[in-house]
């Protein structure tokens, strides 16, 4: 039976132009490598918080015969989703908005499941996993990989990195969400009824001139721009001053010839039982 529930928490980094735009360099290669052995070419996958749909899409031209539906709260991003398809030529592949604490299909609709940095910014993590497996085909996976915001690695090590990492952790929690979700993503999956969980953790590294800068570049925008910052000000968190400042730590850190940054993510991949 579908839940009635409704997503209490709030979304920490909001859709600012900066927000899509880096998002949209996801790929199903760079960001769900540890799925892909296990698509089928006629599956039928729901994505669960698929924002502007790079990896939606990129999974549909892998299961040629199958189908994805992308599913997002938030509306207004998948006008972009849906331009992404329609460049690409992809036409199995449909985009609804929802509330994934209330999926709108029935028992056993999917052969996969999977979502994507999203219950990190939830209020009922094991909820939303249970309505992930409900909406599951039995012998179906569901899957789900999160960053833990608390191990992110980077270099050089300036102040102002530290203290985005503090203020990003409370404004986080303000809003009702788990920014170290990666830690504990095996137990809400376990919480949720899920057995036989199988653990992974990969990582996100820039490393390259090209990474570096554009990397910097989206938090430098989004330092000052997103619901991040906006959040973090409104409720007496930072001022614009201290927003500034982490700002210009990411520009500073993005012109060292030696940065580099590590983001680790922790995935699960369930079988349904």
């Amino acid at each position: 039976m579908a839940s009635s529930k409704s997503e209490s928490a709030t979304y920490t980094h909001g859709h600012h132009a900066s927000v899509v735009r880096s998002h949209s360099w996801r790929t199903a290669q760079n960001s769900l490598a540890f799925l892909l052995p296990h698509l089928k070419p006629a599956m039928k996958i729901l994505d669960v918080g698929c924002g502007p749909g790079t990896i939606t899409v990129d999974l549909a031209s892998r299961i040629p015969q199958g189908h994805i539906t992308g599913l997002e709260r938030a509306g207004s991003v998948l006008v972009e989703a849906r331009a992404n398809a329609a460049r690409q030529g992809v036409s199995n592949v449909d985009f609804v908005e929802g509330d994934a604490n209330a999926l709108d299909f029935a028992d056993e609709s999917f052969d996969l499941v999977f979502c994507h940095q999203v219950l990190q910014h939830v209020g009922d993590p094991v909820g939303m996993l249970a309505e992930m497996k409900r909406v599951t085909k039995k012998g179906g996976i569901v899957a789900a990989r999160e960053s833990d915001y608390g191990v992110f690695v980077w270099y050089p090590e300036l102040p102002g990195l530290k203290r985005w990492q503090e203020l990003y952790d409370r404004v986080a929690r303000r809003n009702g969400g788990e920014p170290n979700a990666g830690r504990t993503l095996h137990v809400w999956a376990r919480k949720a009824g899920l057995t036989n969980v199988k653990c992974s953790c990969t990582s996100w590294c820039y490393a390259t001139r090209e990474e570096v800068k554009w990397w910097s570049e989206t938090w430098i925008e989004r330092s000052l721009s997103s619901s991040f910052a906006t959040t973090a000000v409104d409720h007496g968190m930072a001022r614009k001053e201290d927003l500034e400042a982490i700002s210009q730590a990411w520009r500073e850190w993005g012109q060292d010839q030696d940065a580099w940054i590590s983001i680790p993510s922790a995935e699960i991949l369930c079988v349904k039982q």
